[in-house]
């Protein structure tokens, strides 16, 4: 046992196979360094760092208990935070239309997707999702011994592991997207049906978060 860590590496294996999967932080992450380059990206991704670390904060601080207690408080964060990704992939689906009719390059690099604040988007995609505190607290609890005597430093390893290993996928996902944009700046059909699958993923996260439930 390490430091009341269970199973440490079984930990490892489950989070790199949970950051694998995708979802609306690292495709916006993806999205944001393809078309405003790695600086614009990496803002993207410390707003996903800091918004997960406050997930995990308030995960083992009781709010998972409130969300459970209080379906009105957890409906009203699910509906925000899936109008807001349904809203990012509508602003996408408009941009790929506008590229598709042959707007230029100028248009590909401005068409709205919080592009100016990557850092205050990745935040607010990350913090609307109620679910991702639900989640921290039943799959952190599993690997924490209960007769431990220090549980925050438990979980605060089994947070710092969480965010080294998506420091390093969003990396690659970074450097990933700025090789893509160099197609797209030379393709803009490519990059109008980009915009297309990207604005309808969006969409369909929202989906998949208003038809969250607390089970």
């Amino acid at each position: 046992m390490f430091y009341g860590i269970t199973d440490l590496a079984t930990f490892v294996l489950g989070t790199i196979a949970i950051v694998l999967l995708p979802g609306p932080n690292s495709l916006y992450v993806m999205t944001i360094a393809s078309r405003l380059g790695i600086a614009k990206g990496y803002q993207g991704a410390c707003g996903i760092f800091v918004g997960d670390t406050v997930l995990m904060i308030l995960s083992v601080t009781g709010i998972s208990s409130l969300l459970q207690t209080t379906p009105a408080l957890f409906m009203a964060l699910k509906y925000a935070g899936a109008a807001y990704l349904a809203w990012l992939g509508i602003n996408l689906l408009r941009a790929a239309r506008r590229t598709w009719r042959g707007a230029g390059k100028a248009q590909l690099e401005t068409t709205t997707l919080e592009t100016a604040r990557p850092f205050r988007t990745a935040l607010l995609i990350s913090l609307t999702n109620p679910k991702a505190i639900l989640f921290f607290v039943s799959f952190f609890i599993q690997f924490v011994a209960h007769d431990y005597p220090h549980p925050a430093l438990s979980f605060l390893i089994l947070g710092v592991i969480v965010q080294i290993l998506s420091a390093l996928y969003l990396t690659g996902l970074i450097f990933g997207g700025t090789h893509l944009a160099r197609h797209f700046r030379e393709r803009q059909r490519l990059a109008a049906v980009g915009n297309l699958a990207v604005g309808g993923l969006f969409i369909g996260f929202g989906i998949k978060l208003a038809s969250a439930t607390l089970g």
